[in-house]
């Protein structure tokens, strides 16, 4: 039986405690995780500056060769897992089976994640603004006019408690180990694979493993995670974001809402914005925050929603290792079934239509899980509660709405693609604070650009710019 163990601070640990780690659809146990709890990540966090001290030990431009380098060793080696070795056919055999996600979904977060890894260099030259790393290293330094600068990190470590939903995540904190920021982590405990596959591929490319930390547990891992750590990174649902809103130390990513909202002037040729509406549901099985949740229309609402259902409706759930399938299991077969019965009430209200119901049933029920097929719904108007629902697969709203009332009612939006050619709508548009990403044109939600901040820039989430002058009779470091 592979076992994981906690990683204190790149020393394994097995505790008398573990988890079994089971398929999503048989119940077979993958695997057997430590468990840590609270406690012992309050201790540990004696470590957390020697974290950071070993990666600045380091030449800033010698830690993010080593990542590069481990993004191939991510993709394509045989790490160390555990008390075994794993390959990379072996790990998106394990993330499938215990995700729910297929295969080839669990691929393409694969190489996302490569892909991010290997081009760090570009992503943090677009997120720093040129900055050289070698002053977030130093603590200071000077720009091109002349003029002293100081960055000075907010933690030693960035903290994490990830989820389950989707290994896309991921992608956001990669960064750190090169900005010569320690990790702890808390995985999700049907998601290890990515956050310990990741630590391995950073020790093999020789990093110090006493920079990386993974505790496997319950919540109280989580919370004690996030209470140790002036700086820590959470997803979960609204209730999370409420939790920590307003809280500095803590950065929240929560439901997108992300929306496509079509103007007056393009809405007649609502046609040829089918492939970027579709795209943007069902991709990732609709599991990422920035899928489109809501589509906005001032008129043929109806029409959009009904030609979607055509090209939505019909997907049908299939075998984790078919390489076309589209939809992600639900591991807890209780949620699917929440979420199906809280949208057939949404149907009781007027003016909510479910356009997908011809193609047959939305919940596929199986012993130990679930699958929710798509659902397109129309909504008469935008007051109406089922417009500002976001759940984890393909699930849409068309929303009829006039296009001086859109930004008044979208509500909060990570991701907007608007396609307008209206000036004065798209200045009001920037102007948007409640908009985080913004799109202009026929672009899907969830076509990101890596050299640009997905949800909040790490790099000011991390490092505090201050004023500094140095007498150079003085100057030490």
């Amino acid at each position: 039986m592979l076992h994981l163990p906690v990683l204190r601070f790149g020393e394994p640990y097995k505790s008398l405690d573990v988890d079994p780690v089971v398929h999503f659809a048989t119940g077979e146990q993958m695997a057997e995780m430590s468990r840590a709890n609270g406690a012992l990540v309050e201790r540990d966090m004696r470590h957390a500056q020697r974290a950071r001290a070993l990666l600045r030990d380091l030449p800033a431009a010698d830690v993010l060769a080593k990542m590069k380098a481990a993004a191939q060793l991510f993709l394509e080696a045989d790490l160390p897992m555990g008390d075994g070795v794993q390959s990379p056919t072996d790990f998106v055999k394990l993330q499938s089976a215990t995700t729910g996600l297929p295969e080839n979904m669990c691929r393409a977060n694969m190489a996302k994640n490569e892909f991010v890894l290997k081009n760090l260099d570009r992503i943090l030259d677009a997120l720093t603004r040129g900055l050289d790393l070698g002053l977030l290293s130093r603590g200071h330094g000077i720009e091109a006019r002349g003029v002293p600068l100081s960055y000075q990190a907010q933690s030693p470590v960035l903290g994490m408690v990830l989820p389950n939903n989707s290994p896309g995540v991921h992608a956001l904190w990669l960064p750190v180990p090169a900005l010569q920021v320690g990790l702890i982590i808390k995985p999700g405990s049907a998601e290890p694979w990515t956050p310990y596959r990741m630590v391995a591929a950073f020790v093999q490319a020789g990093l110090p493993r006493q920079a990386f930390a993974v505790y496997p547990g319950g919540h109280d891992v989580g919370n004690a995670v996030l209470t140790s750590c002036t700086r820590a990174l959470i997803f979960g649902g609204e209730a999370t974001v409420n939790q920590y809103k307003g809280n500095p130390r803590v950065q929240v990513h929560g439901p997108g809402w992300s929306k496509v909202l079509v103007g007056s002037d393009c809405i007649d040729q609502w046609e040829s914005y089918l492939d970027v509406m579709a795209q943007s549901v069902l991709l990732n099985s609709g599991r990422s925050c920035i899928n489109a949740s809501a589509i906005y229309v001032p008129r043929h609402g109806r029409a959009i929603a009904a030609a979607l259902a055509e090209r939505l409706g019909p997907i049908e759930p299939t075998p984790p290792d078919d390489p076309q399938a589209k939809l992600a299991a639900f591991t807890m077969p209780s949620l699917a079934e929440a979420i199906h019965q809280e949208i057939e009430q949404d149907l009781k209200t007027p003016g909510v239509e479910d356009c997908t119901a011809r193609f047959g049933p939305r919940l596929v029920r199986h012993e130990r899980h679930a699958y929710l097929r798509p659902t397109v719904l129309f909504a008469a108007s935008p007051d109406l509660p089922v417009c500002r629902r976001e759940y984890l697969f393909p699930f849409v709203v068309v929303v009829e709405c006039a296009e001086e009332q859109m930004l008044a009612k979208i509500g909060p939006t990570l991701v907007a693609t608007v396609i307008t050619k209206n000036a004065a709508w798209q200045r009001a548009l920037l102007d948007a604070t409640h908009v985080d990403r913004l799109n202009f044109g026929p672009i899907p939600t969830t076509q990101l650009n890596w050299l640009q901040p997905h949800e909040g820039n790490i790099i000011d989430f991390l490092f505090r710019s201050r004023a500094f002058q140095s007498d150079p009779q003085f100057a030490a470091v």
